[in-house]
């Protein structure tokens, strides 16, 4: 806040004679004025707000980016219906020793926030945040169990540091990152951090001061306090790693895990302070289950100690709990009803009139790990009941709930198999074997080439001579595709199958000619290699079989290698000078998985037609010198058409139409919507959404999913 003095002058009728140490004091009435009285004195001031920092400063960028996260976090509440009816509490301690260090002060303050049992996250969590402010730089770490609670209370932290936040822009904004995708081996944290940043957040792509990105710049400024989100989660074997960039690091942070994962890792060189989430009482499950149904805690045990109670509902089952404390089924849901991920299930699968005495059987369930199974086993049944569902009647698709599993059990494991929790659409499929995937791709492009030669060939030649020519490119192209796409998987030549962080502007693009010439360039001549290699073996196979000469095999495989490094050339030097087109999306909005999927697919588009007009043209009046203008016009229709679907199909976009549009519903492993099946998802509550990707509401829930799919 700024002042200035008022243009009025105090009342007369209100001046006092001087005395000596008169009260002092400032009072402000409402938003923009004041009085400042001094004794024997008092001036109205003008009080003006702090002037909010502009867009294009770094400040800007950092209240934009608050604005963006506070935005994305309201929505995931509710989505995942944390209020419905209220969030449970979590209850903690302080984190042991062994992972914080002997810091007396910490752990002090520590224990002054476990003190305040339960955390309510419905309030500004200020013990928790005196516990992140006491060390410097500013980091915490917080444990717990599966379902214990750490996502929710990280993201109700994340929510009181953005409403704390003050105009200026200097605080650092809270961004959640999912610590499950990161690889510290081959890329450090901070790098890490700037790359996620500039994906989910485009408009911190662009050049900032410095020259920088602006998501380099608020990270190397400090700006950012990353909430680093399941510890436990980063693939096997690189825990180690992982902690020794994180022990390096100033960048702010928070980071959540399982203890027993980080224990592991540790060792005896200790982190920094945090707390560790530990059970629900049975008292706060029964409180929030009670008042999740509207029904009111009662003592159902008459004077003379007889049992009033009707045998149904929340009210029978958790009072039999209570006074039934060793009974094997009684002690087993007790157990279960211990975190908050098992009492919300419960709440949510036995909300529309289902009885939960059924939860006291324990005939059939005998274990605890029954009854959790029971429970997530039918979380998605329910999930796609009508009244879980946050849209209108009009616009929700009847997902069968049964087919709605088996399509939710694939991506389970192939999030398992890539050892990852984020659903990225640019790596559906990618579980498959290279092999497979590259079969698929050649067979997949091979058969959209054919009915394009068959058309153009059809019209222009004898029917048997156009058969034969179209088979033997058929078998050609698919063969030749098929091995990009394995080289491109192995090799990642010029950033293969990453999806494209840029658009197609006809003006104002980033003039990136340069930097992109040469890998375009080798990708081009590698992809030209293998069309050489493989036409001219064919071709030289068939001369071979018709007894030609071996001078005349020999020249033939030498025309083609030459031809299709000459082609390859080609395609490069047209995909590096469509840089000069590509601009970074520097929209003020953030991405979501459907935002990237689009943008890629009309930077893809224009990629396609750019190389197929070029290539057609080019090819076509070759031949047509050679040949006369009718072959050439077909030639160049035909190379143009297959290159630019072929050149499509090795992006991260033309994979995804290939593997998960395709070939995947084929088999029945996706449904043939799957854009509105996921979205649908996220709108059940099935599925979360963290920056451009999807992830399943919990893991105890992808691994079950996973569990019965591959039964």
């Amino acid at each position: 806040m700024s002042g200035r003095p008022g243009l009025q002058k105090p009342d007369p009728a209100e001046h006092k004679p001087d005395r000596s140490g008169g009260d002092r004091s400032v009072t402000v009435g409402g938003d923009n004025h004041g009085i400042v009285s001094t004794g024997d004195n008092a001036n109205n001031v003008l009080i003006l707000p702090a002037a909010r920092p502009a867009d294009n400063s770094l400040a800007g960028k950092a209240n934009l980016l608050a604005d963006r996260v506070s935005a994305f976090l309201k929505r995931e509440e509710e989505q995942q219906r944390l209020w419905d009816p209220a969030p449970l509490p979590v209850r903690c301690r302080p984190a042991p020793e062994t992972l914080t260090g002997r810091r007396n002060s910490i752990l002090d303050v520590s224990a002054e926030a476990a003190a305040t049992l339960p955390l309510d996250l419905t309030g500004p969590l200020e013990k928790i945040a005196a516990v992140y402010e006491g060390t410097k730089p500013g980091r915490l770490m917080v444990l717990g169990r599966a379902g214990s609670g750490k996502t929710i209370l990280v993201r109700r932290f994340a929510r009181a540091r953005l409403e704390a936040r003050t105009p200026t822009g200097e605080a650092p904004v809270p961004v959640i990152f999912s610590l499950g995708s990161w690889n510290p081996t081959t890329t450090p944290l901070r790098d890490w951090l700037i790359d996620r940043l500039e994906r989910d957040h485009p408009f911190l792509a662009g050049a900032g001061p410095d020259g920088s990105t602006w998501a380099a710049a608020l990270v190397g400024a400090d700006r950012v306090l990353a909430i680093l989100d399941g510890f436990d989660e980063i693939a096997d074997g690189l825990h180690e790693a992982a902690l020794l960039d994180l022990r390096a690091t100033t960048v702010p942070l928070l980071m959540t895990s399982r203890r027993a994962e980080l224990e592991a890792a540790v060792g005896t060189t200790a982190l920094f302070a945090g707390i560790e989430l530990t059970d629900l009482t049975l008292d706060d499950s029964v409180n929030h289950l009670l008042h999740a149904t509207n029904t009111p805690a009662s003592d159902t045990t008459s004077c003379d100690g007889t049992d009033t109670t009707t045998p149904t509902g929340w009210e029978y089952v958790l009072n039999t709990v209570r006074r039934n404390p060793d009974k094997p089924a009684c002690a087993n849901l007790a157990a279960v009803l211990t975190t908050p991920l098992m009492v919300t299930l419960a709440h949510t699968v036995y909300k529309s009139g289902r009885d939960p005495v059924k939860l006291l059987e324990i005939e059939e369930f005998s274990t605890r790990g029954e009854l959790e199974d029971h429970l997530l086993d039918n979380f998605i049944p329910t999930a796609y009941d009508r009244f879980l569902s946050n849209r209108p009647a009009a616009k929700r698709r009847p997902w069968p709930a049964e087919r709605a599993r088996h399509w939710l059990g694939y991506l389970a494991t192939h999030l398992k198999k890539l050892d990852t929790h984020d659903i990225e659409w640019w790596r559906l499929g990618t579980a498959m074997s290279l092999s497979s995937r590259m079969l698929v791709s050649g067979v997949t492009i091979g058969l959209m080439s054919g009915t394009v030669l068959g058309l153009v060939y059809g019209l222009t030649r004898e029917s048997r001579e156009a058969s034969l020519n179209v088979l033997l490119n058929v078998l050609g192209i698919g063969l030749v595709f098929g091995l990009m796409h394995g080289f491109g998987s192995k090799l990642k030549v010029g950033g293969a199958f990453e999806p494209s962080r840029m658009r197609i502007q006809i003006r104002g693009g980033t003039k990136r000619v340069k930097e992109s010439f040469l890998p375009r360039i080798r990708g081009g001549l590698a992809g030209g290699l293998v069309f050489g290699v493989v036409f001219g073996l064919g071709i030289a196979v068939y001369a071979g079989l018709l007894a030609y000469p071996w001078t005349v095999i020999a020249s033939v495989f030498g025309n083609w290698l030459v031809a299709g490094l000459t082609l390859g050339l080609a395609v490069g030097i047209v995909l590096a000078l469509v840089a000069g087109l590509e601009a970074v999306i520097e929209t003020k909005s953030s991405v979501s998985p459907l935002d990237l999927l689009n943008t890629n697919r009309t930077t893809v588009l224009a990629q396609m037609l750019a190389v197929g007009l070029a290539l057609g043209l080019g090819f076509g009046i070759v031949v047509a010198l050679l040949n006369g203008s009718a072959l050439g016009v077909t030639s160049g229709l035909a190379a143009g058409l297959t290159v630019g679907l072929g050149v499509g199909t090795l992006t991260a976009w033309g994979r995804w139409v290939v593997l998960v549009r395709v070939w995947l519903p084929l088999t029945g492993r996706l449904p043939w919507a799957v854009n509105a099946f996921l979205d649908d998802a996220y709108q059940r509550g099935v599925l979360r959404q963290v920056g451009a990707v999807y992830q399943f509401r919990h893991a105890r829930l992808r691994d079950r999913l996973a569990e019965v799919y591959e039964q």
